[in-house]
């Protein structure tokens, strides 16, 4: 008993950790990304997840945490805390610093560069993302849930043979739902 409360235990908890990194912002329309450096350490350490979802940029304001493209075209992207906001050359400007680092970013953000504001965060999730590339997370995540389907109809169909063992043979009633103790005619008799 305390093995399947255990085996229950753990699917559960995987199938958490699944709703958390990809269902949630996949239906939220946010987008995960691990932390690579400790530049936001305490708040995010190196090997996080944070999941980023897109904001209006007049509601980015000193404080807020957001993750931006440095370079057009490429990848790379960088979460730093909002610390001044301005306007240059008409139009409105953020520059950002990593909370463990000393100063500010030298380069101001522009809203087109900002992928979105940190909605919620999940310590050494992002590691696992890290160590596989885009087409091999996707192959983990259909495999997993693959084998977390297979696990699940495992579990339903021991407890199906669990529950079939422990009913006495041939009592299992009549036509008409009644056992035959029951009936209104005397078993053997023409």
């Amino acid at each position: 008993m305390v093995l399947r409360a255990g085996t229950w235990a753990v699917l559960l908890g995987l199938l958490a950790v699944l709703a958390v990194a990809v269902v949630v912002p996949r239906v939220a329309g946010a987008t995960p990304y691990a932390v690579l450096s400790g530049s936001m350490s305490p708040a995010y350490p190196t090997g996080a997840l944070v999941v980023v979802r897109a904001v209006e940029p007049d509601a980015i304001t000193i404080g807020s945490v957001i993750t931006y493209q440095p370079e057009s075209g490429r990848e790379a992207v960088v979460t730093h805390r909002v610390v001044a906001v301005g306007i240059r050359e008409g139009e409105i400007r953020y520059q950002t610093r990593g909370d463990a680092n000393p100063v500010p970013d030298a380069e101001w953000v522009r809203p087109v560069q900002v992928r979105g504001e940190v909605w919620y965060a999940v310590p050494h999730l992002g590691r696992a993302g890290t160590l596989l590339d885009l087409r091999e997370r996707r192959w983990g995540i259909w495999l997993l849930a693959g084998l977390l389907a297979i696990y699940g109809v495992s579990l339903f169909s021991s407890a199906y043979r669990d529950r079939r063992r422990r009913t006495p043979q041939g009592d299992h009633g009549d036509a008409r739902g009644r056992h035959r103790a029951e009936r209104d005619e005397p078993v053997g008799v023409p």
